[in-house]
């Protein structure tokens, strides 16, 4: 079974996918690809050095981040070049993984992908799982994460799908509102009702 797990922004999604990992469960990680498929000598970062010129390369033949996003800050077009050149190969890279777990008899599979919903990547997944996080809390710790005000933190909330609007279109819900322990024993639950544990 292929299973999505998501969240929104410091829904704690990060730490239920260390505790899937810590049961030796395969996860292929979204935000991992993304940095795998820019690494040097990419065919990715060979497309954005194209069409970004080759200033954007840093000398030890990265990307270099702060370059590209100042450029794509202040224009429009360029952040859509760059998506355009970035997403399809996180997509077509994590469909790798995923593939190339499956050939090795791997039963379940996790996917770990932040903006599973934003991205309209439902039909990677058989089923989603969605960390939930009430408002205070999230605020709270993103807040304390990022060091945000609270308008620079309720703008990075609002930027993404409500939460409420995920947990409807989930097969199950992890509330992470209280403790690590009840987090792990929701997630838990769900592993061994889906018999991903036996």
């Amino acid at each position: 079974m292929i299973i999505g797990l998501t969240g929104s922004i410091a829904s704690g999604k990060s730490t239920v996918a260390k505790m899937i990992e810590s049961y030796g469960l395969p996860i292929v990680d979204a935000d991992l690809v993304a940095r795998q498929v820019v690494e040097p000598g990419t065919p990715t970062l060979k497309k954005i050095a194209e069409a970004f010129g080759p200033e954007v390369i840093a000398h030890d033949g990265s990307m270099d981040r702060a370059k590209v996003g100042s450029i794509i800050f202040h224009d429009e077009e360029m952040r859509k070049t760059l998506n355009s050149i970035i997403h399809p190969a996180i997509r077509e890279e994590m469909l790798r993984q995923r593939d190339e777990l499956m050939s090795y008899g791997e039963k379940n599979i996790f996917m770990d992908i932040p903006l599973l919903f934003e991205s309209k990547l439902e039909h990677f997944v058989e089923k989603i799982i969605v960390v939930s996080v009430n408002k205070e809390v999230q605020l709270q710790r993103l807040m304390e994460r990022n060091g945000f005000t609270e308008g620079e933190a309720n703008a990075r909330i609002a930027s993404q799908i409500p939460v409420k609007e995920k947990e409807q279109l989930a097969d199950a819900v992890i509330h992470n509102n209280s403790t690590l322990e009840d987090t792990a024993i929701q997630l838990q639950n769900i592993l061994y009702e889906w018999n991903v544990l036996k």
